[in-house]
C-alpha cells in the first residue's frame, strides 16, 4: 500500500495531498437539513474551508421533513443537501414531497446511508443532482459542489437580467437597482449589480458608494478580468449585494466595440447567481449585443406616448433577436402624476401584446427620500406596496412565482445537467 491508512480510511495528510487540486466554488446559496451529527459535522468542515469562502452556507438539522416544511414558504436555494436515514421506498416518498415545495432552479443532493444503486437511479429519474452515501469527508462535499457547478457541460450559475428604459428619465435605473436589491435580500444569494452607463451612472449615489474601482476597470482591461479580479473590484453594498460602479465621469470618452462588455458578463454569470445589468437609454452594437445574450430584458417606461412608441420598437426588435426566448418584461413606472394625461397601463399591455410585470405609482417623497440617502425603497419603508412591488419582480425576473404553488416533480429541469456516469455508488 502506498498509504499510511487505518482500516482502509487514508491517512489526513494522504487526503489533504490527494485534493490539492479542488478548485474554489462560485458565489451560490447552499443549505442543508441533516438528520446526523456526522454529516453536519462534515458540511460544516466544508463550509470552513478555503475553497468555500465565496458560498452562503446555512446548515439545519431536521432532514427532509424538515427541509419540506421549511421551503412551503420560503425559496430553495441555489444547492440543497438533505439528508434521509430511510431506505428506498420511503426515503423517494420523503424526495417526491420536497419536490413539490422545490424551486426548479435549484440543484438537490440526497445524503442517504445504503448503498443502493437502485435507489441512485431512481433518484436521478427525478432530476435529484446526485446520492451521496454518508460518511464523508469535507474534500467529498468540495468535490461534489464542484462536479455540479465547474465541470465543462455544468453551464453558468447566474441569471443575467438587462434593464433598459424606453426613454431618458424613465426610471430604469431605480427599477433596476432596486430589484437588485429584493435579490439580494429575498434569495439569501449573492448579487451584483453592474452600472453600464460609464458615464452618467447613478449607482454609487444610489447605494451610497465611491470605490476606487468599477466597471471602467474591467472594460478597458479585459485581458485581466477572471473571478479573481472581479473580487478585487467589487463593492459591498448589503448582505450579498456587490456593485460594479460606473466612473460617472467625463474625462473620456466611453466608446466601445459591441463585444466590448461580453467577458465581463460571462465572467461574472459564471460565479454570481445573480448579475443585474443597469443599461443606459442608447442604441448602440454593444447594447444590443447584451441583451441579445441576457437571460431576460426588463424595459421601463413611463405612461406617454414616447414610451408607448419606444417599447413597441424595442419589443419588436428583441422578438427577432430572441426569437427562441420569453418576452421582455415591462414595468410601467411614475404612474398618477397629478394633473398629467397618461396612457392607462391595459392600453400598453394591449398595443404591445405584451402582460405588465410592475406598476409603480408616482411617489416623490419616497423615492425622493431613498435617492437622497442612498438607500433602497425597502430600507426607507419596507413596508410600501412598492417595495413589495420590486420584490414581487425580482422572484418573476429569477424564474420564481410570487406565490408558491405545489409543482410536483420540480427538480425535473435539472436532468439535463446530470452526468449519469459520475459516481454512481456500487
Amino acid at each position: 500500500m502506498d498509504r499510511a491508512t487505518a482500516g482502509g480510511v487514508p491517512a489526513p495528510g494522504d487526503r489533504i495531498a490527494e485534493n490539492v487540486d479542488l478548485r474554489p466554488i462560485p458565489r451560490i446559496a447552499i443549505q442543508a437539513f441533516c438528520e446526523t451529527p456526522e454529516v453536519a459535522a462534515a458540511l460544516e468542515q466544508a463550509a470552513g474551508d478555503r475553497r468555500m469562502a465565496r458560498t452562503h452556507v446555512k446548515i439545519h438539522m431536521g432532514g427532509i421533513a424538515a427541509a419540506t416544511d421549511f421551503y412551503s414558504s420560503a425559496p430553495t436555494p441555489n444547492l440543497l443537501f438533505v439528508e434521509s436515514k430511510e431506505r428506498r421506498e420511503k426515503a423517494l416518498e420523503q424526495v417526491d414531497r420536497l419536490a413539490a415545495v422545490c424551486d426548479g432552479g435549484s440543484k438537490v443532493i440526497l445524503v442517504g446511508h445504503y448503498d443502493d444503486v437502485a435507489l441512485y437511479r431512481e433518484l436521478l429519474k427525478r432530476g435529484v443532482s446526485d446520492y451521496m452515501v454518508a460518511p464523508f469527508d469535507l474534500f467529498d462535499v468540495i468535490r461534489e459542489i464542484g462536479e455540479l457547478y465547474l465541470s465543462p457541460d455544468a453551464g453558468p450559475v447566474g441569471r443575467t437580467v438587462a434593464f433598459l428604459g424606453a426613454r431618458g428619465g424613465a426610471g430604469s435605473s431605480t427599477v433596476a437597482h432596486n430589484v437588485g436589491f429584493a435579490l439580494s435580500r429575498d434569495f439569501e444569494s449573492d448579487v451584483v449589480i453592474g452600472d453600464f452607463d460609464l458615464a452618467w451612472g447613478t449607482a454609487g449615489l444610489d447605494f451610497n458608494q465611491d470605490p476606487a474601482q468599477g466597471i471602467a476597470d474591467a472594460v478597458f482591461s479585459p485581458e485581466r478580468i477572471d473571478d479573481v479580479y472581479l473580487d478585487r473590484i467589487l463593492a459591498k453594498c448589503a448582505d450579498n449585494l456587490s456593485l460594479l460602479a460606473a466612473p460617472a465621469t467625463l474625462e473620456r470618452t466611453y466608446d466601445f466595440d459591441e463585444t466590448a462588455f461580453s467577458t465581463l458578463v460571462d465572467v461574472m454569470r459564471a460565479g454570481v447567481p445573480a448579475v443585474v445589468l443597469d443599461i443606459p437609454h442608447v442604441w448602440s452594437g454593444w447594447v444590443r449585443q447584451t441583451l441579445m445574450t441576457a437571460d431576460e430584458v426588463v424595459i421601463t417606461a413611463m405612461p406617454d406616448l414616447a414610451s408607448l412608441r419606444n417599447s413597441k420598437n424595442l419589443v419588436d426588435q428583441l422578438k427577432l433577436m430572441r426569437p427562441n426566448d420569453l418576452a421582455p418584461r415591462l414595468v410601467i413606472n411614475q404612474v398618477g402624476v397629478p394633473k398629467r394625461p397618461e396612457i392607462k397601463p391595459d392600453d400598453f399591455r394591449k398595443a404591445l401584446e405584451l402582460d405588465i410585470a410592475a406598476v409603480i405609482p408616482f411617489d416623490p417623497a419616497l423615492f425622493g427620500a431613498a435617492a437622497n440617502n442612498g438607500q433602497m425603497i425597502a430600507e426607507v419603508s419596507a413596508k410600501s406596496p412598492i417595495a413589495d412591488a420590486f420584490s414581487d419582480l425580482a422572484r418573476r425576473v429569477m424564474g420564481r412565482e410570487p406565490v408558491r404553488k405545489a409543482r410536483k416533480g420540480a427538480f425535473a429541469p435539472l436532468l439535463s445537467r446530470l452526468s449519469l456516469g459520475r459516481r454512481a455508488p456500487g
